[in-house]
């Protein structure tokens, strides 16, 4: 996959030379309470949207504000050398997601060890749910923290998926890049077709990016 850095939807912020690192746990069903869940089957999992919320003291009407329905493609990833590039077919966007080392010395090509991804940018979807499914079993790293706008880094926890199930997080939780720890992956996406977003500058606002461990817990690998 080849990304044209003109055609990113968001320009990175850098600049900054400090890393949050955040804890890694395995995504369970356990430790994924309240950010989501796992998937075994992308097709029947219902993605929840959230009617559009009422802008005065009027109340939407029954059965509106809610019909935007659910979209889905492919969500391909791809790294070069050491910055992570994205396409999100679902929705028609294309991302430069961060970097395994700082962006101004990167490897644009080679062999790299990545240890950590760091992460210039999360969001969060308040008009739905979102899911993605590995296709091809490959492992992923992803960071989450619970909904709230007065977000810092150090609310977000890192989730190793070992790529035999899928990932759902709930509307408003707040999520960076999905990493692959392959040089490629492809996912399948499904999604509130609204697809609205907030987001959070980690450079700009903090003065750090974002580290997210490209390991499985417990492990050096």
């Amino acid at each position: 996959m080849k990304i044209d850095v003109t055609e990113i939807s968001y320009v990175p912020t850098t600049g900054v030379q400090e890393v949050h690192d955040t804890p890694i746990v395995r995504a369970t069903e356990a430790s994924l309470e309240g950010y989501g869940s796992l998937v075994d089957d992308p097709h029947s999992f219902e993605i929840e949207i959230v009617p559009w919320p009422a802008q005065g003291w009027r109340p939407i009407d029954d059965n509106t504000g809610d019909q935007g329905g659910v979209t889905e493609g492919i969500f391909e990833f791809s790294w070069e050398g050491e910055t992570l590039f994205a396409r999100n077919n679902a929705v028609g966007d294309s991302y430069l997601f961060g970097w395994s080392n700082w962006p101004e010395q990167v490897a644009s090509s080679g062999l790299c060890k990545r240890e950590r991804a760091l992460i210039w940018r999360a969001n969060y979807h308040p008009d739905g749910g979102q899911l993605f499914f590995p296709l091809s079993g490959e492992r992923f790293v992803i960071p989450l923290a619970l909904p709230g706008d007065d977000v810092t880094p150090a609310d977000f926890v890192t989730f190793f998926g070992d790529g035999s199930r899928g990932l759902y997080i709930h509307p408003s939780i707040w999520h960076g890049a999905l990493v692959p720890l392959d040089d490629e992956a492809r996912f399948l996406d499904r999604q509130g077709r609204v697809h609205a977003r907030v987001s959070v500058n980690f450079p700009k606002e903090f003065g750090c990016y974002l580290g997210s461990p490209m390991r499985a817990p417990g492990t050096g690998d």
